[in-house]
């Protein structure tokens, strides 16, 4: 079987070198141009190119595959692509080009969680479970038929990075699974139940405001949903404190207001139906820390308000 993957970060790594450990040939890896990074914001591949050019497969790059990129994936021959956060849309006529069809690892239980950042949405909603499913892609956005799926439970405290990087090895796994099956031609696809999808926007950094008068369970998966990024932040000290992973507390107070805030207690903040603690922060220009560790040197009042002056 002639493989050719398309991917781009951390997430889709596994699944690339998955492929390879188990003998399937990659002909050709499709991942995001170079993005600017760092303070000189000089050009830096992304993972999927990083691992692809190590293992010696040609690399290709094009801005819009749909565009730029279809006579490089036909030229491949491929007999089916894989893709795993890749990016990018595919358009009917890339997805017509592998006679074995495209199957995408997505790390959410679809039908639910559509969209570019399901694992963040997963735990900003709340979900105690999580996962990954396989599925045939066609023209729609993670509509195609789903082929298997594995869960995990969602830590209380976990943040989007770790579960990201667990969600990445199920993703492997359950990837050579669907393969073997599809060579034993046992695979039995399933249509999605449109009265289940929901569908997520793209993260952006207006979701790092949190409003207070939602749930402490809300509040506490937007912290831990956005770490590491964009982060829910609140002034603090002159200048936005990053709040990276909480806990629901017991406390009730008024929405918003700092209930306790030492070195013993850490800091407690109100919401709308009980309180969250805040368990990990990160001062402008320091480093990521325990809160206990941060209230040693630094004093927030008890009683202070957290909320933007917007609200």
């Amino acid at each position: 079987m002639r493989i050719v993957f398309m991917g781009t970060p951390d997430f889709a790594v596994p699944s690339l070198k998955a492929l390879l450990r188990e003998g399937y040939e990659v002909a050709g890896v499709f991942t995001q141009p170079d993005r600017p990074k760092g303070r000189g914001n000089k050009l830096q591949p992304g993972p999927v190119k990083l691992a692809a050019m190590e293992a010696g497969i040609p690399v290709f790059q094009p801005q819009r595959i749909r565009k730029d990129g279809v006579e490089d994936l036909r030229s491949l021959k491929p007999d089916l692509c894989v893709t795993a956060a890749f990016g990018q849309i595919l358009s009917q006529e890339v997805l017509d080009i592998p006679p074995m069809g495209s199957i995408n690892v997505h790390a959410s239980l679809l039908p639910r969680h559509r969209g570019a950042a399901p694992i963040a949405h997963a735990i900003m909603a709340g979900d105690d479970t999580a996962g990954v499913t396989t599925m045939m892609m066609d023209a729609g956005i993670d509509t195609g038929d789903i082929l298997l799926q594995a869960s995990v439970p969602v830590g209380e405290t976990e943040t989007c990075g770790e579960l990201t990087e667990r969600l990445s090895r199920l993703g492997a796994e359950l990837l050579i699974r669907t393969l073997r099956e599809m060579e034993a031609g046992s695979l039995q696809p399933i249509r999605q139940d449109e009265s289940r999808m929901t569908y997520d926007p793209m993260l952006n950094k207006a979701l790092g405001i949190p409003d207070w008068q939602e749930t402490a369970r809300l509040i506490r998966g937007r912290i831990n949903g956005l770490n590491p990024w964009p982060c829910v932040s609140v002034p603090c000290d002159g200048g936005r404190l990053k709040l990276l992973r909480a806990a629901e507390a017991p406390d009730m107070g008024e929405a918003g207001c700092v209930l306790k805030a030492d070195s013993r207690d850490g800091l407690v903040i109100a919401c709308g139906e009980g309180a969250v603690r805040i368990l990990e922060v990160q001062a402008p220009g320091g480093k990521q820390m325990k809160t206990e560790d941060y209230l040693r040197g630094h004093r927030i009042p008890v009683g202070q308000s957290l909320k933007e002056e917007a609200e």
